[in-house]
């Protein structure tokens, strides 16, 4: 045990004696005057130290261990000390009598309530953490900042003109269009089109109905954008198609049922949509969606119910990663083969992410984000022929979910998002260079 204390920095034990108190991540930060993402790592490390899941049980280890003082509970000793200033009461040596049993049941009862009146307001300050989290929906945390690293191979570009999550990224033609989701003023059907050429946004026609937590795919030429939730609660079935040669949106045949939060991919001019949530929960569910004859069918259900997962195709497989299910955050890759629908499960990554995008370059696939309940400081990429994951470099710490995430040629983009607060980041990863080699005679 007293290895476990001589593992803690000096500003760990600060930090944990601070949360023994009740106080929040804010509140921690301001009082030793440091970000709260550096409050998140040493909450981690101090999780993974003492072996602990949770601030109360952190807090519970440092009180038997002595680590952390309870006013008015005395600690017995046989050392003769003189008394001071400290809450400690310090006995000098003597034969102790036995407590008759009513003594020992007041002592019960009165160290109860000690660690009762030390731990309900960090009980209290969780328990109402858990009943203001929406799975559907962000609120601001004050003070938060997106923590940034250096890197190599990412780019950053003009930012995203109206910061937003829980957004739908897709690219055609080589522009990116950036559609719907959540931003300060609440649920958006903006379009935002970005082009590489000249690293300028522009705008475009706004969805006919505004949505957060959707994906988009192209099918000839066209950009489908399936259901989506109209608010913190509430999810739509309607089937919503945006022609970038027009600028214009049409309504195509509504899904069998309202669904956000789900993963998409295409294969075959068909859309496929997994899992998601329905409005009052997650879902196992597998939609297709075929353009040629506007009707939805449904497939294999997955393995899991599962949302805010990602999706891409390789060939006739699709590959659908990671998830959140309101509680947890998960590390799976299920392979879903098209031709005789039925599902694999594959190796797992190397970090849980809920809430991540997911892009496909030379036959690679490429997770980026997540960190919804973990401190993330990499992405992943999964070669399937090895069926292994091996990570690569993040521009963005910590936590960088529902962002939008496409390819164009050799790079992948990673727009918008969240960190504490609503993003504009509009950054691009290398995956491949070319290489143009002088011809010889």
């Amino acid at each position: 045990m007293a290895n476990a204390k001589a593992s803690l920095s000096e500003r760990e034990i600060e930090v944990l004696r601070l949360v023994a108190t009740g106080a929040s991540n804010q509140e921690i930060a301001r009082d030793l005057v440091i970000s709260v993402n550096t409050v998140k790592v040493h909450l981690r490390n101090i999780f993974e130290k003492l072996d602990v899941q949770s601030r109360t049980e952190a807090t519970l280890y440092a009180i038997r261990q002595g680590w952390v003082v309870v006013d008015g509970v005395t600690r017995l000793t046989g050392e003769a000390t003189p008394a001071g200033p400290s809450d400690e009461i310090v006995l000098p040596a003597a034969p102790l009598q036995p407590l008759a049993w009513w003594q020992r049941v007041y002592a019960l009862v009165a160290l109860c309530l000690a660690l009762a009146l030390l731990l309900l307001p960090s009980l209290w300050r969780e328990d109402q953490a858990t009943a203001a989290v929406n799975p559907i929906t962000d609120r601001p945390v004050a003070g938060a900042a997106p923590a940034r690293a250096e890197t190599s191979r990412w780019t950053n570009f003009a930012d995203l003109p109206t910061p937003r999550t829980r957004l739908a990224l897709v690219a055609y033609d080589g522009r990116l269009f950036a559609i719907g989701g959540d931003r300060e003023s609440g649920v958006t059907g903006q379009v935002e089109i970005y082009s590489p050429d000249t690293d300028t946004w522009s705008a475009g026609q706004p969805k006919l109905t505004p949505v957060s937590n959707v994906g988009a795919a192209v099918v000839a030429g066209r950009i489908y954008v399936p259901g989506g939730c109209t608010g913190p609660a509430d999810a739509t079935a309607q089937v919503e198609v945006y022609d970038p040669v027009s600028d214009t949106w049409t309504q195509v045949a509504p899904m069998p049922r309202p669904l956000c939060a789900y993963a998409l991919a295409t294969v075959d001019d068909k859309i496929y949509v997994f899992g998601g949530w329905n409005g009052q929960d997650f879902v196992d569910r597998v939609l297709v969606y075929d353009p040629a004859t506007d009707a939805w069918t449904e497939q294999r259900k997955m393995p899991v119910v599962r949302g805010f997962a990602a999706a891409a195709a390789l060939g006739k497989t699709i590959y659908v990663v990671g998830g959140y299910d309101g509680v947890r955050e998960y590390p799976d890759t299920y392979a879903y083969d098209v031709a005789s629908d039925t599902w694999t499960e594959r190796s797992p990554m190397n970090m849980a992410r809920g809430g991540l995008g997911v892009a496909v370059v030379n036959d690679k696939l490429y997770a980026i984000g997540g960190g919804w309940k973990g401190y993330l400081v990499t992405n992943e990429r999964y070669d399937p022929n090895s069926d292994t994951w091996s990570t690569f470099e993040t521009p963005v710490l910590g936590e960088w979910r529902n962002l939008g995430v496409a390819t164009l040629g050799t790079q992948i983009y990673a727009v918008g998002g969240w960190n504490g607060d609503y993003m504009r980041v509009n950054e691009a990863y290398q995956a491949l260079f070319r290489i143009i080699l002088p011809l010889t005679q």
